[in-house]
C-alpha cells in the first residue's frame, strides 16, 4: 500500500525538527568551516581568499603532521586496545561472579569525573619530584627509573596515552547491556556439549555482540581518540616540542593566534580523517561478518 499524501505530510512534519538541528548544527557548520579554510583571516579585516594555501602550509608544518600521527595512534589504541578490554570487563562480569556489582561500579566510577580533574590527578602522579609513580619507584629501590614523565621527549606521549587506557568503564557498560539480551539457551546448549566459558565467549558473545555493541564502542572510542584535547592540554600542553599534540589542540592555539584560515583548515582535515577511519571500521567489520556468514553457510552445504 502506497502512502497517502497525508501520510507524506505527517512523516514530513515528524522529521522537520531533526533535519533542522542537522542543518543548524551540523551541514551549515561544516560548510563555514570548508570556506573559512579557504581563507587567510584573523576576524577583524576583511577576508582575502587563501585558495589552498591553508591546507599547504598545514603539511609543511611538523607540529600538524605531528598530531595527525599522534590521533592516528590515540584511535587505534582506542579501538584495538581499550575497548577489548572493556569488552574482556564485560564478559567477565556478565557471568555474574561474586562481587560482579561492586567491580561494575568501580570500573565505571571514573566516567562520572571530570576529564580535566583526572587530567590534574595525573599530572601530579607524574610530578617528577613529588608525584607518587616516582616516589613508588624510589621506594622499590628503582629509583634509576624515575624520570620526568611528562616532560621527556620519549615518555611523554605514552604516559599522556597509557593511563587513559584503562578507563573501560563506558564501553564496558554498553557491552554489559547488550550481553543481557542474549538468550541463555545458546549458552545452556553450549554447555551440555561441553563448551568452556572461554569458548562460549568466543562462539557465542562476541559473534552476538560484533556488529551492535562491539561496533559501536569501536567507533565511538576511535572518534573519542581522534579529537583528544583535553587530557592533552592539562597534562602537557603539546609539549615536549609538540610531542604530544593533537589536532585539535593544534586548532585551538591557531585560534589563540587570531588565525581562522589555518584553524578552519585543520578542523576540515579532522572532519575528513574521522570520516575515512569511521568508513574503515565499517568496512572491516562488514568483512569479517561477510566472511563468517560464508562460512556458517559452506558448514551447512
Amino acid at each position: 500500500m502506497k502512502p497517502t499524501r497525508s501520510d507524506r505530510r505527517a512523516l514530513a512534519a515528524f522529521m522537520a525538527p531533526a533535519v533542522v538541528l542537522i542543518l543548524l548544527f551540523f551541514v551549515i557548520p561544516v560548510l563555514y568551516v570548508a570556506v573559512v579554510s579557504l581563507l587567510k583571516w584573523n576576524g577583524i579585516t576583511s577576508p582575502e581568499f587563501n585558495a589552498l594555501r591553508n591546507f599547504s602550509l598545514l603539511f609543511k608544518d611538523k607540529a600538524f603532521t605531528r598530531s595527525i600521527i599522534n590521533n592516528l595512534i590515540w584511535a587505534l589504541v582506542a579501538g584495538g586496545i581499550q575497548v577489548p578490554l572493556a569488552m574482556l570487563m564485560a564478559i567477565i562480569l556478565s557471568r555474574k561472579p561474586r562481587g560482579w556489582k561492586f567491580f561494575r561500579t568501580v570500573y565505571f566510577f571514573p566516567q562520572v569525573i571530570s576529564g580535566i580533574a583526572l587530567a590534574a590527578l595525573w599530572r601530579s602522579i607524574y610530578n617528577a619530584d613529588t608525584g607518587l609513580l616516582n616516589g613508588l619507584l624510589r621506594a622499590m629501590g628503582m629509583g634509576e627509573l624515575a624520570c620526568d614523565w611528562l616532560g621527556g621527549l620519549e615518555t611523554a606521549f605514552p604516559a599522556v596515552l597509557i593511563y587513559w587506557v584503562f578507563y573501560v568503564g563506558y564501553y564496558m557498560v554498553i557491552m554489559m547491556a547488550d550481553i543481557t539480551t542474549i538468550d541463555s539457551s545458546y549458552y545452556d546448549a553450549a554447555t551440555i556439549d561441553g563448551a568452556t566459558d572461554f569458548q562460549q565467549a568466543i562462539y557465542i558473545t562476541i559473534p552476538l555482540i560484533k556488529n551492535t555493541s562491539l561496533l559501536t564502542c569501536v567507533t565511538l572510542a576511535s572518534v573519542l581518540g581522534l579529537r583528544q584535547f583535553e587530557q592533552v592540554y592539562m597534562l602537557t600542553n603539546g609539549q615536549p616540542a609538540n610531542t604530544t599534540s593533537t589536532i585539535v589542540l593544534y586548532l585551538y592555539k591557531k585560534l589563540q593566534d587570531a588565525n581562522y584560515g589555518m584553524a578552519s583548515a585543520s578542523a576540515a582535515v579532522l572532519i575528513v580523517v574521522g570520516a575515512i577511519f569511521i568508513i574503515c571500521i565499517r568496512r572491516l567489520f562488514r568483512e569479517r561478518s561477510a566472511k563468517i556468514s560464508g562460512l556458517d553457510t559452506k558448514g551447512v552445504l
